[in-house]
């Protein structure tokens, strides 16, 4: 099981960076930077659970808990917001959403990191 969290917490590092980085360098947020906002969600949500099933007592109310769960409820907002803003097809919008996603993005690393660093200190 530990070996299915890492994968697929580390698909969301990967399907995240890349939609949010490709959306700031393209200047615009497009279609595809959504489906790919919301694989991350996806894989990261999935790590989480299978994280939490490996982890003794599910979630937990400490660092690494509280911004873990920050950060799926920000990947969820930003996702939703990417949605509306496309939905609208507002192009200042779409230009300036990078703005958001490069916040987003760097709010999620926090546990991203803290995980990798505590799962590395408890082994």
């Amino acid at each position: 099981m530990l070996i299915s969290a890492i994968v697929t917490i580390t698909l969301a590092l990967v399907f995240y960076t890349i939609g949010v980085w490709s959306e700031k360098s393209q200047g615009e947020l497009k279609k595809w930077h959504l489906i790919v906002f919301y694989l991350g969600l996806v894989f990261d949500t999935t790590g989480t659970a299978i994280m939490s099933k490996i982890a003794s007592g599910g979630f937990k109310l400490n660092f690494h808990g509280i911004t873990g769960l920050l950060a799926i409820i920000l990947m969820l907002f930003h996702a939703l917001w990417a949605t509306v803003v496309l939905v609208k097809n507002n192009e200042k919008a779409k230009s300036n959403f990078h703005k958001l996603s490069i916040v987003v993005w760097i709010i999620w690393l926090v546990p991203f990191i803290s995980g990798a660093l505590f799962g590395m200190a408890n082994r």
